[in-house]
C-alpha cells in the first residue's frame, strides 16, 4: 500500500487529504480517491496541471510512497509580465533599478 497526499490550493483556503492506495497507483487514482473533485468542483483535469513534489506529471504517472499530489491553479498573469509591471513601477518611483547605467556626459 501506498501513503500519499492530495493538495490542493486556492487564495484563501488549502486542501490536504491522506489517502491509502495500492502499489503501482497513478496520479488520477490518487486525485479521484482523495474526493477533492466534489470538495472543489472547479477543478478541471482536462486544463490544469498536477505534478508531485512541484514537479508537473501526467495524470498516468505512477507514485510513490509519501508522495504528495498537486493540483496546480491556472496563472492569472504571466510571470514575466507581473516582473515587468513590478519593474516599470519601480522606475515610474524614480528608482533606476534596471535601467543601463550610463556615464553623465553621454546622457
Amino acid at each position: 500500500m501506498l501513503s500519499v497526499e492530495v493538495c490542493y490550493a486556492l487564495a484563501d483556503v488549502q486542501t490536504l487529504i491522506a489517502v491509502e492506495l495500492p502499489a503501482g497507483s497513478t496520479v488520477r487514482q490518487a486525485i479521484e480517491a482523495s474526493g477533492i473533485l466534489e470538495k472543489h468542483p472547479g477543478i478541471d483535469l482536462s486544463t490544469q496541471k498536477v505534478g508531485v513534489y512541484g514537479k508537473v506529471k501526467p495524470l498516468d504517472a505512477p507514485l510513490a510512497d509519501h508522495d504528495r499530489v498537486e493540483i496546480y491553479r491556472p496563472l492569472k498573469v504571466d510571470p514575466k509580465m507581473a516582473r515587468q509591471r513590478r519593474v516599470d513601477k519601480t522606475r515610474r518611483e524614480g528608482s533606476i533599478e534596471g535601467r543601463k547605467w550610463l556615464p553623465k556626459d553621454s546622457r
